[in-house]
C-alpha cells in the first residue's frame, strides 16, 4: 500500500495537467546540488527511448539504477497519456491550474532556479497536441529552455514524500488495530448475519421529484433532487440533505439518497450552481476562466439553509407536516464535506489558512490546498453559516483542515462522522482527516476509513483520467460497489442513530459492524469512535516528534 498511495499522491498533482509557445527547446536537464551542477542533454534521453542505446551521457546515471527500474524508465519516457489539449490549457490558466504549476515549477525550474511555472504550461499543452497525447519525452522536447532540478529542494521534498508515506502506513495499520481493539469491547453484541445487513434496500418504496428553486436574496437558482418515502414512517419523518462535491452534481449520489429514503428517511440534494460540473464543462468551453466561483465557500453553505427553509415552507402542504425539521442531518462529499461542517460552526481562519498556503513544510504534497487557497481572496472577516436545525454531518474526503484549522474545527458540538480513504490524494486523510478528528469537541464522534477508497469512483471516471490511472503500475482498486456498501451502510446507521434518533441502530454505529461489512475483503473499513481521540492524538504527536515535523 506504501507503493499505491505514493503513486496516487502523484497522480492527484498530475491529473488536473498553455498557450505559452516556446521559442526554442530544452537541450540539458541540469541537477543542481549547492555549486555543483550536473547536465544530462535531452539527446541522450530521445536516443535511449528510441533504441535503448546507453551513451557515454547517460551512462553515470544509468550505473546508479538497476536493468529493471531502467527499462520502466524508458517505458516511462514514450508512454503515451491522452490529454485534451485545450481542456489542459483552460485548467492551467485557471487560480487552481496556476497554483498547480507554481508548486510544480519549485521543483522544475528554469536555469538559475527560476520558478518554471510558465514553461511548464507551455510544455505541458504542446505535449499533449502531440499524436497519442503526452508523453514525458514530449514534455521535454517542448519545453523552451533548460530544465533544472535543484538538488536541495527536491530532497527535502523526497523526504517529506516519505514521511507523509509512512505516516499514511502507520494510520492505516492502526486503525485496522484500534478497530479490531475496540470491537473486543463492545458492549452491544449482535450477530449482524440474523440482524439484517444495512446494505439492503429498506421497506419504503421511493419517489423522485426535481425542484427548481430560487434566492431572490442572492439572485441565486439551483435545482434540488428530492427522494422521498411513498408512506411515511412512525412518528416525525427525518431529513437528510446531502451536499456534492467540486465539479460534481447531485445526481452522483442519488443512490446513496434513495437507500436512506428506502428506510423512511426525505433526502434533498441541492445543485450548487458555482462549483458543480456543468461549471466546470462552461470553464472548458471558455465560458469564464476558473473552476469554481470564489464565492462559494459563502453560497454552498447558504444553500444547505436556504433549502431548510423551503422544505419548511412545502411540509404542510406537501408531506402532511410530518417532516422534523429541526433535527436535520447533513452529508456532503469533498468540498460539500466543507458544507456540512461550515453549518455546523465552523468558521474559516484566515490565519492558519495562509500559513498553511504560504509557510507549510507539505504545502506542496497537499493537493487538497489548491482549492481551500483559493479561499484567501474573501474578504477576511468573520463568517458564521452555524444552522442550528442541523443536528449532525458526516463529511466525506472533506476539504476542512487548512480551512477551519484546530480553532474552527472545536467550535462543533454536534455529532459529526468523517469519512477518509486510503488512496485519497485529492485530501489525503493524513493532511485532512486525522487532526480534525482530533480537533473535534463533539460529544459523539468518529473516524471511518475506507482502504483503497480513492476520492472519486474510478468507475465511472472519463477516460482521459482512467487511462492516467492506468499509466500509473501496480495500482490494485478495490470493487468500488464493496466501497459504496461500506459508505451507505455506516451513513444509514450514523443518521439513525444522530438525526432520527433511533437507538435500534446503535450495535451499527460500532467497530464491530465495520469488521464485519468488511470480512473477507483485502480492503478494509476500519471504524473508532471519541474514545481513540487521545490515543490518536498522542500517535500524531508522537510521529511529528520522531520527523521533526512543525505542526
Amino acid at each position: 500500500m506504501l507503493k499505491t498511495f505514493g503513486s496516487s499522491l502523484v497522480l492527484g498533482l498530475f491529473v488536473g495537467l498553455s498557450t505559452l509557445l516556446p521559442a526554442k527547446a530544452a537541450e540539458n536537464l541540469v541537477f543542481t546540488y549547492g555549486s555543483l551542477k550536473l547536465n544530462l542533454p535531452v539527446a541522450s534521453l530521445k536516443t535511449f527511448a528510441e533504441t535503448g542505446k546507453v551513451d557515454d551521457k547517460l551512462a553515470p546515471y544509468a550505473n546508479m539504477i538497476g536493468s529493471k527500474d531502467l527499462e520502466e524508465f524508458r517505458n516511462l519516457l514514450t508512454k503515451k497519456i491522452p490529454i485534451d489539449p485545450v481542456r489542459t490549457s483552460r485548467f492551467l490558466n485557471s487560480a487552481m491550474g496556476e497554483q498547480f504549476l507554481y508548486r510544480m515549477g519549485k521543483a522544475v525550474t528554469i536555469e538559475g532556479n527560476i520558478n518554471g511555472k510558465y514553461a511548464l504550461r507551455g510544455a505541458i499543452v504542446q505535449s499533449a497536441f502531440q499524436p497519442g497525447g503526452f508523453t514525458l519525452l514530449g514534455f521535454l522536447e517542448k519545453y523552451p529552455t533548460n530544465l533544472e532540478f535543484p538538488g536541495e529542494f527536491i530532497l527535502s521534498l523526497s523526504q517529506r514524500l516519505s514521511n507523509a508515506i509512512g505516516g499514511t502506513e502507520l494510520f492505516v495499520a492502526k486503525m485496522r488495530q484500534w478497530t479490531i481493539e475496540e470491537a473486543k469491547t463492545n458492549i452491544i453484541p449482535i450477530d449482524f448475519t440474523k440482524s439484517g445487513d444495512l446494505e439492503r434496500s429498506g421497506k419504503f418504496e421511493v419517489k423522485e421529484e426535481t425542484w427548481h428553486l430560487e434566492d431572490t436574496k442572492r439572485n441565486r437558482k439551483f435545482y434540488v433532487l428530492v427522494f422521498r418515502p411513498t408512506t411515511y414512517r412512525q412518528g416525525s419523518t427525518p431529513v437528510v440533505l446531502v451536499s456534492h462535491g467540486l465539479a460534481s452534481r447531485p445526481e452522483d449520489f442519488a443512490n446513496r439518497a434513495k437507500h436512506l429514503a428506502t428506510y423512511g428517511f426525505v433526502v434533498a440534494l441541492p445543485q450548487h450552481p458555482g462549483s458543480d460540473l456543468q461549471y466546470l464543462e462552461d470553464m472548458f468551453a471558455g465560458l469564464h476562466r476558473n473552476i469554481f466561483d470564489v464565492d462559494e465557500f459563502i453560497n454552498r453553505p447558504l444553500d444547505i439553509s436556504f433549502l431548510i427553509d423551503e422544505l419548511e415552507r412545502r411540509n404542510q402542504s406537501q408531506f402532511e407536516g410530518k417532516l422534523n425539521l429541526k433535527k436535520v442531518g447533513v452529508v456532503g462529499h469533498s468540498f460539500g464535506g466543507y458544507t456540512a461542517l461550515s453549518v455546523v460552526g465552523a468558521k474559516i481562519n484566515f490565519d492558519y489558512l495562509d500559513h498553511e498556503c504560504n509557510k507549510s513544510q507539505y504545502a506542496f504534497l497537499n493537493t487538497a490546498l489548491i482549492l481551500q487557497c483559493r479561499a484567501l481572496e474573501l474578504p477576511h472577516k468573520d463568517y458564521n453559516f452555524r444552522d442550528e436545525r442541523v443536528v449532525a454531518v458526516m463529511a466525506v474526503n472533506p476539504v476542512n483542515r487548512a480551512m477551519f484549522g484546530k480553532e474552527g474545527i472545536a467550535k462543533i458540538n454536534v455529532p459529526v462522522l468523517l469519512g477518509s480513504g486510503s488512496y485519497d490524494p485529492a485530501t489525503p486523510p493524513i493532511f485532512e482527516q486525522i487532526s480534525s478528528f482530533v480537533a473535534l469537541n463533539s460529544p459523539n464522534k468518529y473516524l471511518l476509513l475506507a482502504e483503497g477508497q480513492a476520492h472519486v469512483d474510478f468507475s465511472v471516471l472519463d477516460g482521459g483520467i482512467t487511462s492516467s490511472v492506468q499509466s500509473i503500475g501496480d495500482i490494485e482498486l478495490p470493487n468500488p460497489n464493496k466501497l459504496h456498501v461500506y459508505f451507505d451502510s455506516m451513513v444509514l446507521a450514523f443518521t439513525e442513530v444522530h438525526v432520527a434518533q433511533n437507538a435500534d441502530y446503535l450495535p451499527y454505529l460500532t467497530s464491530a459492524y465495520a469488521l464485519y461489512l468488511s470480512k473477507g475483503n483485502n480492503f478494509k473499513l476500519s471504524f473508532i469512535d471519541e474514545k481513540f481521540s487521545p490515543i490518536v492524538e498522542q500517535e500524531v504527536r508522537n510521529f511529528l516528534q520522531k520527523h521533526n515535523i512543525r505542526d
